[in-house]
């Protein structure tokens, strides 16, 4: 469907929108031309007649609409609007109707059964005094001499292992020795952060307090701690609840928890009997605003469910037998009444049935067996293989190269091949073992059969959902024509396939390969997560999660099995898939909980001329070429950082009969700074002769090229070793980032970071992002995005391109700020698309 019949499937969905009549209030007229004359000075335009669609017959776009809204916000004789008030109502006399005809309706007439949020949701918390250059530099001090601490601990533990696994006198006795040195360091490991949780903080309670304060410092080290334990990737078994009870949490039985964002303040968290919490929910029971900490308590009632990609902030709590669904969001003070079913952000009583699995048994004793032969297989096989094979054998070698054959040049010569082996034999025995293994386990698991949770068939489900859902091959392949190569090699079903060299993005997984399918010329950005596994706190089935043709979804989607969308659908970023009501196609779906807008608009047509024919080949061809360096480019760089590290801890090894742990322990040290110069190094280099600009154009365009190698080729996941700490602005600094001073990073993450400007004293919440760009079908558009002085992003908001947050400003959890928004000073927003709130909490 293109051009004009993508404009006729839009006008007939819209068409309901549309006033039949002219206002008869004569304020609701004026208001009305008042509106037109707006519209048509933003959108150059020579006049706005009150009854044309802004998007059919006018041909505006989000962005355009965008500003027409921060200018009517502007405007004391006109009411606010928001981007939903603009699809909901896509005419200049049908908006001015819904905003001024009669009483505005109140947060909970807006949707029937929404609460309104509570009012210290509408109120920015009042600024704590600003930290002196003290507090930062001596907790930043602090923070430095808990990493080389525990660099020369790990060093220590290290260098005794290997001096008593290698005095073995037989392969047994390395064997029992790994053993036995495994699982030590593994206890270690597992119980430090409990250890040192009880020891530095004791029992969290809500309460608040200032960052880069010493009682900060303990609270980072605690969630440092936590957050990096072996046991986090525990999660989806029986051992995890455990953790979270041995620092502090209130779980009960049954609980099943499968997200691997642990919870901090602990205490804090009750979770009731039979609850399931699926992955990617982020509960931490604190967050951050205006340079203060804040805990509070997160309750899950018994036989409570907590969809995919959620948010439950503090102060927050879910009944006994309720439902949160996925790409929703509890704020502070909301609170889900017994057996009702809520989805949304802020999260509101939903229409649809929640899909259901039946429970099946799966009680203490099954739970208690299955936790101790998954420790088991832990401790007589991986951890055997991890610290016999690369404590002993690598050890040996790399030191033997260098002292028995004597010289750095056999050093050198021993590393390049030995690393080259292993990082590029790597990749291809990866590619070999997942096209063969995970499809034999996958016959062993059937479709829309039930099975109870921590037995055989759980087992081989999660074999195959760690086993194919490979971050690292999705980013060297994303991006490209390879990626859908790659997605059919390990099992997707995307036949027959229309090659656009961007189908897929760098960050895809999933439950199920098998169960995956995506249907001709649809295109998908980064951040898609397909739910083809269905979870109670007792049992899982699998089902097929179907994506219809010539579809495009955006970032960050969560799309479940038995989502209601069909062909020809936008899905915009962070939305909510439906999972009921009629089957939506030549449609586009926006915000949690979704409504309708336009599929496309004029300004995404720009480029069709090469969407095929001659030109598209051509141009495909040309962007394939481009792509196979960057993803060499990508290899090699990573191989190169490999061969380093590789070359300091042989150095370190070389000099170990001399200096002992010492040796170890410098090199643990100067891992990490090495890997900050390597990277920043790497992406001052990628983007020397065109770093990211302002940008318009075709995914057939070499900017856009030079824009995909800028993602790909350097990392950025390293970054978030710096979470919470002074030294991570000054990284962003060096990465381009215009940020100022007092900046509070808990976890930020930044897609083009020449393009942001962060002010003084910010606060960027654990999850939240700034993305600086948006593509939809063939068509890619970013622009700078600012942040001004005192603002907060909350836990996991997301900020679009070409938008600029006034002072003081504060964006809530979960909430999507679209692109071209204005939020005034002092503002707070929220929800999905963001809008302001009033003094009561309810969005205007």
């Amino acid at each position: 469907m293109k051009g004009q019949q993508l404009q006729e499937a839009a006008r007939g969905v819209m068409e309901g929108a549309r006033p039949r009549e002219a206002p008869p209030d004569p304020a609701v007229s004026a208001a009305a031309e008042r509106l037109a004359a707006l519209l048509a000075e933003v959108a150059q335009l020579d006049e706005v007649p009150l009854d044309s669609n802004f998007f059919d017959d006018l041909g505006a776009d989000s962005l355009v609409m965008a500003h027409f809204c921060a200018r009517v916000r502007n405007r004391p004789d006109l009411p606010p609007v928001s981007m939903r008030d603009v699809y909901r109502h896509p005419t200049a006399g049908g908006l001015a109707v819904a905003l001024l005809d009669g009483t505005p309706p109140s947060p909970e007439s807006e949707t029937p059964g929404r609460p309104a949020l509570p009012r210290r949701q509408a109120e920015a918390p009042a600024p704590a005094p600003p930290t002196g250059r003290p507090h930062r530099v001596l907790c930043g001090a602090l923070q430095l001499l808990a990493f080389l601490g525990y660099a020369f601990l790990v060093a220590a533990v290290t260098a005794e292992g290997y001096e008593w696994i290698s005095a073995y006198a037989h392969l047994l006795d390395a064997y029992l020795r790994s053993v036995v040195f495994g699982a030590a360091l593994l206890l270690v490991l597992c119980a430090l952060p409990v250890i040192a949780k009880w020891l530095l903080f004791g029992r969290f309670t809500p309460r608040r307090f200032r960052v880069w304060s010493f009682t900060y410092f303990r609270f980072w080290l605690v969630k440092t701690l936590i957050r990096s334990s072996p046991l986090v990737l525990f999660a989806g078994s029986p051992l995890y609840p455990l953790f979270l009870r041995a620092l502090g949490a209130r779980i009960g039985t049954g609980v099943t928890i499968l997200s691997r964002s642990a919870p901090v303040c602990t205490d804090l968290l009750t979770v009731g009997d039979g609850t399931l919490v699926r992955k990617d929910a982020l509960m931490s029971c604190y967050n951050a605003a205006g340079g203060v900490i804040e805990t509070g308590p997160v309750t899950l009632g018994r036989g409570a469910v907590v969809g995919e990609v959620t948010v439950l902030d503090i102060g927050t709590r879910l009944g006994d037998a309720s439902r949160l669904g996925h790409a929703s969001s509890l704020h502070t003070g909301q609170a889900v009444p017994d057996g009702e079913h809520w989805q949304g952000s802020p999260a509101q009583p939903a229409d649809g049935d929640f899909q259901e699995v039946e429970p099946a048994r799966c009680g203490t004793v099954r739970r208690a067996v299955h936790g101790t032969l998954l420790m088991l297989t832990v401790l007589l096989v991986y951890l055997p293989l991890a610290v016999g094979c690369l404590d002993v054998l690598l050890s040996r070698m790399l030191e033997g190269s260098a002292v028995a054959k004597g010289g750095a040049t056999v050093l050198y010569a021993d590393l390049l091949v030995v690393t080259a082996v292993v990082f590029f034999g790597g990749v291809i025995a990866a590619l070999v073992v997942l096209a063969t293994v995970p499809r034999l386990l996958g016959l062993l698991v059937r479709p829309g059969r039930t099975y109870p949770l921590f037995g055989f068939h759980y087992s081989v489900h999660r074999t195959i959902v760690l086993m194919t859902n490979r971050k690292s091959l999705t980013r060297l392949f994303g991006d490209s024509s390879c990626i859908v190569h790659y997605l059919r090699w390990i099992g997707y079903r995307l036949t027959p396939v229309e090659q656009t060299g961007s189908n897929f993005g760098t960050a895809v997984k999933h439950e199920s390969p098998y169960l995956s399918r995506v249907g001709t010329g649809t295109m998908v950005a980064d951040g898609l997560s397909l739910m083809n596994a269905e979870y109670s706190s007792t049992s899982f089935r699998l089902s097929p999660t179907v994506i219809g043709a010539h579809n495009f979804l955006g970032n960050r989607i969560a799309y479940p099995a038995g989502g209601r969308t069909g062909d020809n659908c936008l899905l915009a970023t962070k939305v909510a898939v439906p999972v009921s009501g009629p089957l939506r196609h030549d449609v586009g779906l926006l915000g949690s909980p979704c409504f309708e807008i336009p599929r496309s608009v004029a300004r995404d047509s720009t480029f069709d001329e090469l969407k095929d024919g001659d030109a598209l080949r051509r141009a495909l061809a040309a962007k394939n070429r481009h792509n196979a360096v960057t993803m060499a480019c990508h290899l090699l760089t990573g191989w190169l950082y490999f061969f380093c590290v590789a070359l300091l801890f042989a150095l370190a090894a070389s000099r170990y009969p001399a200096w002992g742990t010492v040796a170890l322990a410098l090199a643990n040290a100067a891992l990490l700074p090495f890997t900050f110069l390597y990277y920043v190094l790497l992406e001052r280099a990628v983007i020397a002769a065109h770093p990211p600009e302002p940008l318009f154009c075709s995914i057939y365009d070499r900017r856009f090229w030079r824009r995909e190698r800028y993602w790909k080729v350097p990392s950025e996941t390293y970054l978030h070793i710096l979470d919470g700490t002074p030294y991570k602005t000054v990284v962003w600094r060096l990465l381009g980032v215009r940020i100022g001073a007092r900046v509070f990073d808990d976890g930020c993450h930044m897609t083009e970071r020449p393009m942001v400007a962060i002010g003084d004293g910010c606060t960027l919440n654990s999850g939240s992002v700034l993305q600086c760009h948006s593509q939809e079908d063939g068509t890619f558009k970013s622009d700078r995005s600012a942040l001004g002085a005192g603002c907060t992003l909350g836990v996991g908001a997301l900020v679009h391109y070409g938008v600029t947050v006034g002072d003081g400003a504060v964006l809530a959890a979960d909430s999507f700020l679209m692109k071209g928004e204005t939020v005034p000073e002092n503002a707070r927003w929220a929800g999905n698309p963001a809008r302001p709130l009033d003094e009561s909490g309810g969005a205007r």
